[in-house]
């Protein structure tokens, strides 16, 4: 069973820029695909990007569109969220999963193997 391991939220100032980290650990991404999902206090998670197992096919919620990036490097088994022009509406704890459908589902609930999270707090 695969586990993910989210890194590089933090505190950032709105404008500001971060770089999350998707990595396996007991399983290679190379042949899924991944994606972003984020859950703000009293939210639901909503679905933020996702990337097809060989970058073909990226799909993006349109509250993140032009700011946000989604990336894999296959060889580091590891997904990336690069995260530009940060606004305070878009902090949340941050999770990525693995998507069954294997399309780039903008779906929360076509994914598996969620990962613990990591935070993101921007602020104005």
């Amino acid at each position: 069973q695969a586990q993910l391991v989210e890194s590089g939220g933090g505190l950032v100032q709105a404008g500001g820029s971060l770089r999350l980290s998707c990595a396996a650990s007991e399983r290679a991404l190379s042949t899924y695909a991944v994606g972003w999902s984020r859950q703000a206090p009293g939210k639901e998670r909503e679905f933020v990007a996702a990337i097809t197992w060989n970058g073909g096919h990226i799909n993006y919620a349109d509250s993140v569109k032009g700011r946000f990036t989604i990336s894999r490097d296959n060889a580091k088994n590891t997904v990336y969220l690069q995260m530009n022009s940060l606004k305070p509406e878009d902090t949340a704890v941050y999770y990525c999963a693995v998507d069954r459908s294997g399309l780039g589902s903008g779906r929360t609930y076509d994914y598996d193997y969620w990962g613990q999270g990591t935070q993101v707090t921007v602020s104005s």
